[in-house]
């Protein structure tokens, strides 16, 4: 299975925005680390983002708004994705996760459950479970 196969077209629809919210999120702090970039550069390629918009979001991030899905559903939807590039990518590295979780907390997830929705993420995306199961073992830990 090809990493193309793993997203219908509704989800490259979807790619300039939600890679402009994770950049935004990433600078939270005003700053990118070595490790977030790292991680933006491969999950730009992954979302087939060109590098002249890549070079574009990173240099004008501030306007793109964080617009966190409204439903808990959409936030899962999200969630799934990213989960499935950081485990296709074989990212084990501390940092992925830690930004995966920044991510989550962008989504909207709350603060006190997002390691725990992360962690369930990753792991059940090792087992390579359908969206469907995805959605019903994380809507569990609310």
């Amino acid at each position: 299975m090809t990493f193309a196969d793993l997203f219908n077209s509704g989800f490259t629809t979807r790619n300039q925005d939600h890679f402009a919210s994770i950049v935004k999120v990433a600078y939270r702090d005003n700053f990118i680390s070595e490790e977030e970039k790292t991680f933006l550069d491969r999950l730009a390629q992954k979302l087939d983002i060109s590098k002249e918009r890549y070079a574009s979001i990173l240099k004008d991030y501030k306007s793109h708004p964080i617009s966190p899905p409204a439903s808990l559903e959409k936030r899962i939807e999200r969630l799934y994705d990213l989960a499935r590039i950081v485990h296709i990518d074989h990212i084990r590295d501390v940092h992925e996760i830690t930004m995966l979780s920044k991510i989550a907390i962008g989504l909207g997830f709350d603060t006190k459950i997002v390691s725990k929705v992360v962690h369930k993420a990753l792991k059940l995306v090792s087992k390579k479970v359908d969206y469907k199961r995805f959605k019903d073992e994380i809507t569990r830990l609310f």
